[in-house]
């Protein structure tokens, strides 16, 4: 494993990736009034009581980008306390009256579009082609459950005696702790908030401590559009703090959380002294099968946007490709070669592609992921270090002939490393997808429709595609099986998990 480059190579570096074009993107924001460094409680933009702040850095140049309130228990029971008395206005708004202020706040996301992308880039480090295909991702939440927001509908049940009238009535659950992860730092909000709005709740966001600007960005314009005050509330910093705060507060009616897996089962278990209702979207280990009768040129564009999306950095991402004996070489060969095409910088950049990983410790997982690979038989066949740009920057990794019995076969690496796994049969790859405990997403490419089908019910994930490695959209339910989450986020079925049925008998009609 290569050592990493020395202190003034990474300085160096830093100079070369254009700090000037950081700093105009950052004037460009606040030209805006989008950079906010405060928390949101009650429509107020507030310090941390105990006037604690974090650093927030761009992870491409190890910059700070800014200084923003590092907040605890105390902000946090505040935020709800805020929620919940708003929620007692909010729900009894109409549908229409939420639907308008929810099409404004998509609308504000639109026009500030390239601020917000600048924004996603500078402390995520996507490139910005991705922070604006992110933008539109996150704001078409806002604009489908803008829409979704006028069909709640209740239901009318034909009575087992007639003088009685059964009727069921779908309610908002209240007031919705939302944890959400740097990896989709608007979007993940969005996905959350929309259909939490939309359906009358009201909520507390904690975005991740890493990526807080974006959040603070959408946040104020939501207040613009008229989102009420206390309707949103957003709190950063200590995270466990937070994170108790809302599982113990009994006015907390729902917990929803995109993350680990590890810190989804703690969330859970912590959740269930109060009974309260999760959704849970968890990590996932992704198998992308391409069988011998599959369309190389297909299977190769497919395969490299499932992998190395945002640097790999996705929970949807493919972490395990396997191809079948009979294409293995040839696959392998065109991948590869795809994957060296892949530009790797600052996502300021217009040519880059690849962005760095979040953090040390990410670029630190990698590597020991790959050298657990290598140690165990696997060979390298593109990249399988750190880049020489320094920093969190790693190679676009390809590795060859893994096997069951690595971490890269077993774990999620979260990164730009492709391990490529030889299997004979049909029978022996559905066996080889579902051997994990993760059931997030899943891919396929095939030629054979009657194979796509078989395949696609065998395989134990909440999404599958199919001849196609970018699947997720607002219109269809997002979500894993098995320990990879409960529940489901866009399309008309994320409603539900917002939603209390009620049954009301009324009797005596005559």
């Amino acid at each position: 494993m290569a050592a990493s480059v020395s202190a003034s190579s990474r300085v160096a570096s830093r100079r070369h990736m254009g700090s000037v074009d950081a700093g105009a993107a950052m004037e460009k924001i606040r030209a805006a009034g989008l950079l906010r460094t405060r928390g949101l409680i009650g429509g107020k933009w507030v310090d941390a009581y105990d006037g604690k702040t974090i650093e927030v850095q761009n992870p491409a140049t190890g910059e700070v980008l800014a200084n923003v309130a590092c907040m605890g228990n105390r902000e946090t029971a505040d935020a709800i306390t805020s929620a919940n008395t708003t929620f007692y206005t909010w729900s009894k708004l109409t549908a229409s009256e939420r639907s308008k202020a929810l099409r404004k706040w998509h609308d504000l996301l639109m026009s500030h579009k390239e601020e917000l992308a600048l924004l996603m880039t500078l402390e995520q480090g996507k490139p910005m082609k991705e922070a604006l295909g992110e933008v539109n991702y996150g704001a078409s939440f806002i604009e489908f459950f803008a829409e979704e927001a006028k069909r709640v509908y209740g239901d009318i049940i034909p009575p087992t005696l007639a003088d009685r009238r059964l009727l069921v009535l779908k309610q908002p659950i209240g007031v919705v702790g939302a944890i959400t992860p740097w990896n989709f730092p608007l979007a993940m909000i969005t996905r959350k908030v929309g259909p939490a709005l939309a359906c009358g709740c009201t909520v507390v966001v904690k975005p991740s401590e890493f990526t807080p600007l974006t959040a603070l960005a959408a946040a104020d314009l939501a207040l613009q559009a008229g989102i009420p005050a206390g309707a949103l509330n957003v709190v950063m910093g200590n995270a466990p703090e937070i994170g108790d705060e809302l599982m113990q507060s009994t006015q907390v009616r729902k917990i929803t959380f995109t993350g680990s897996t590890a810190v989804g089962k703690k969330l859970m278990a912590g959740s269930a002294n109060t009974v309260k209702k999760v959704s849970l979207e968890l990590g996932g280990n992704a198998p992308c099968i391409v069988f011998d009768d599959a369309d190389i040129d297909v299977a190769v564009k497919g395969s490299l946007a499932a992998k190395f999306r945002n640097s790999g950095q996705t929970c949807v991402c493919a972490n395990r490709i396997l191809v079948q004996e009979g294409i293995y070489e040839k696959f392998a060969s065109a991948f590869v070669k795809a994957v060296q095409s892949l530009q790797v910088g600052n996502g300021l950049e217009e040519s880059t592609s690849q962005g760095p990983l979040i953090n040390e410790a990410a670029v630190q997982k990698v590597e020991k992921f790959v050298g657990d690979a290598t140690s165990k038989g696997a060979n390298i066949m593109l990249g399988g270090k750190r880049h020489s740009l320094g920093m969190s920057f790693y190679e676009p990794t390809v590795v060859g002939n893994v096997s069951n019995d690595m971490l890269l076969f077993s774990e999620e690496v979260f990164g730009p490393v492709a391990p490529l796994i030889p299997f004979k049969t049909e029978e022996e790859a559905i066996h080889l997808a579902n051997d994990t405990n993760a059931g997030l997403a899943a891919y396929m490419f095939t030629k054979n429709i009657a194979r796509s089908w078989r395949v696609s019910e065998a395989l134990e994930y909440g999404l599958v595609g199919v001849n196609e490695g970018l699947i997720s959209t607002e219109v269809a339910p997002f979500g894993g099986v098995k320990q990879s989450g409960l529940g489901r986020e866009g399309s008309k079925y994320g409603m539900d998990d917002y939603l209390e049925i009620k049954y009301v008998c009324m009797g005596n009609l005559g």
